[in-house]
């Protein structure tokens, strides 16, 4: 199944995170198939971008948003 979720990046206490495509299978930071954004929560103010479309076609094509990655979508 394809998912829709955050992968961490950063380094300690300043995370950062990318909004990626991937099989549910695999590990949160392990290869993905698209990254169709990113999301920095420790600027001020906290930095969202997402590619609206990218994400609107993967959703079409049956990938299941993760509950953060929903909730990040519906508030942009």
């Amino acid at each position: 199944m394809t998912v829709i979720r955050l992968t961490r990046m950063g380094r300690n206490k300043k995370p950062f995170y990318r909004i990626v495509v991937t099989d549910s299978r695999k590990r949160r930071d392990s290869g993905w198939i698209e990254s169709i954004g990113y999301y920095n929560p420790v600027a001020e103010p906290k930095v969202l971008k997402l590619d609206e479309e990218r994400y609107n076609y993967w959703l079409s094509v049956g990938a299941k948003p993760s509950e953060k990655v929903k909730k990040l979508a519906e508030a942009k």
